[in-house]
């Protein structure tokens, strides 16, 4: 049985399109628009920046009550400016940019992560002052009986450590004697002054310096720079039980926060089963077990909920430069790293 259609029946199925269509669009811009919780404060093109965003920001800064009134004025124009910068970058579809999706998925991951340690840990109990107390007499080297070297340096260009050089600094009887080698030869290089103490740099750097005579020169390279160093002065620089329990307690909270992160990964490991596609890259079995740098493990103790990167440094001697107070300059903070890894340039 054939059917025959009204003449006006693809007008209304058109016109029933066409509404349905409508109200489509119309729900998704609705959901577009959708207000974010909290009061708003302000609205940039349309969009609100609200209390609750704020309070984060505010949060995140660590801003004390009596000066939260002035830095909300600031914050509320750096959410401002956020947000115009990521409006321009969506008009210019930097957000479907595989990098940035790839940075934003991570970030998503590492904070989901932090935030299951942090509900499945909680907050450590404060170390008690019999605790604190063990631990300052256990590391004199930092506290009790620490050292305070004083040293001076001649900064040259990596590429500038020739041979010839180094000869010349191992026939050198002082630091000027380096340097006038160096002007001889014009050679460009910056002289500093930098201050350090057995709770800064490791043991082995640290037995070598005490043992080291006045005056005598040793040679690190770091990047693109090499040091010649001369210790000046060595003198003691104790730190009391009083001074340093602040400090303490806040590397033990740390320390627990580590450990009880990496009991409950290795947890998570253990009901796990985890195969690897590519057996090379399969772990070493006689690697010690651990928590490999960078994972959210190091993050736990983080006030502001951003993971760190640096689990394996703060396990590997975190008590030296937390507990004891600054020695250095601010402008001799970047030779630290370099006198950390300077063992092997010792001569």
């Amino acid at each position: 049985m054939m059917t025959i259609s009204s003449p006006t029946t693809p007008k209304r199925v058109l016109c029933a399109a066409l509404i349905l269509v409508a109200a489509t669009l119309s729900a998704c811009g609705e959901k577009a628009k959708e207000k974010k919780p909290g009061q708003a404060l302000a609205s940039v093109n349309g969009e609100e920046v609200t209390v609750l965003q704020l309070n984060e920001e505010l949060q995140r800064a660590g801003v004390q009550p009596a000066q939260q009134d002035a830095a909300s004025k600031q914050l509320l124009q750096v959410l401002i400016d956020r947000q115009l910068l990521q409006e321009a970058a969506a008009k210019e579809n930097l957000d479907r940019d595989p990098k940035v999706m790839q940075a934003i998925d991570r970030a998503r991951s590492l904070i989901i992560a932090q935030a299951y340690l942090q509900k499945r840990i909680g907050t450590p109990a404060k170390p008690t002052p019999a605790e604190v107390e063990t631990y300052y007499n256990a590391h004199p080297e930092f506290f009790s009986n620490r050292k305070q070297f004083s040293m001076n340096e001649l900064v040259v260009a990596a590429n500038d450590l020739t041979p010839e050089l180094r000869a010349a600094a191992d026939s050198a009887k002082s630091l000027e004697e380096v340097a006038v080698w160096l002007d001889a030869h014009k050679i460009r290089y910056g002289r500093t002054q930098v201050t350090r103490s057995t709770a800064d740099v490791p043991p082995q750097l640290s037995s070598k310096l005490l043992g080291m005579p006045k005056g005598q020169l040793f040679v690190v390279k770091e990047g693109q720079r090499a040091m010649f160093i001369s210790v000046a002065e060595v003198k003691d620089a104790p730190v009391s039980l009083q001074v340093a329990q602040a400090q303490i307690e806040q590397f033990l909270v740390k320390k627990k926060n580590q450990e009880q992160a990496s009991g409950e990964l290795q947890r998570l490991r253990a009901d796990a089963k985890i195969e690897y596609l590519n057996k090379s890259m399969m772990p070493d079995p006689k690697a010690a077990p651990g928590t490999p740098p960078g994972t959210p493990t190091s993050a736990v103790a983080g006030a502001d909920g951003a993971p760190a990167a640096a689990a394996a440094a703060d396990d590997a001697a975190p008590a030296a430069p937390a507990a004891a107070p600054a020695a250095a300059p601010a402008d001799g903070n970047t030779d630290k790293a370099a006198l950390d890894r300077g063992v092997a340039g010792l001569k």
